[in-house]
């Protein structure tokens, strides 16, 4: 019974709030099964420590549903990673965190937002075109995959300002 209500529970609104480097090791292993090349829980502890970076996690049921992490400086940010666990996906958890994020960036000084995503990941593009990111540039033969064509990279950009 109480399993039943965990998971009930488990599905409710994710807790969004900022993240620190005491998240690496939670956020290291959700990279490395959303991305080609992950990076590691030392890679991502020296992002999270960095005073630049801004980052959110998403937490249901007490696990790490996904995360988004961006560089800020000056007036531009850059956003660096965004991954939400697979079991936690089409649920709205990218568009909260990104909403929040950016909501964050804007309200430390930041006017224009960019970022790549694969040409090839369809939700990623949807979910940034809804929240008005355009794209302003390519990167042809940017990431590679094993025994399949090269994708280009698309740079994204939205004002905030």
């Amino acid at each position: 019974m109480i399993d039943f209500l965990r998971n009930l529970f488990a599905r409710g609104e994710p807790a969004l709030s900022e993240a620190g480097p005491r998240d690496a090791a939670a956020i290291a292993p959700l990279h490395a099964a959303s991305f080609r090349r992950g990076w590691s829980e030392h890679e991502i502890e020296g992002l999270l420590a960095d005073r630049h970076v801004i980052a959110h996690r998403a937490m249901i049921g007490g696990k790490l549903a996904g995360f988004i992490l961006s560089r800020l400086v000056e007036d531009e940010a850059e956003i660096l990673s965004v991954a939400v666990a697979r079991s936690s996906q089409r649920r709205g958890v990218a568009g909260r965190l990104l909403n929040l994020h950016l909501r964050r960036l804007a309200g430390m000084g930041a006017r224009t937002i960019f970022l790549e995503v694969d040409e090839h990941n369809k939700p990623a593009m949807r979910l940034y075109e809804r929240a008005g990111f355009h794209e302003i540039s390519r990167r042809s033969n940017y990431y590679q995959a094993a025994g399949a064509k090269p994708a280009a990279a698309l740079v994204l950009r939205r004002d905030l300002a």
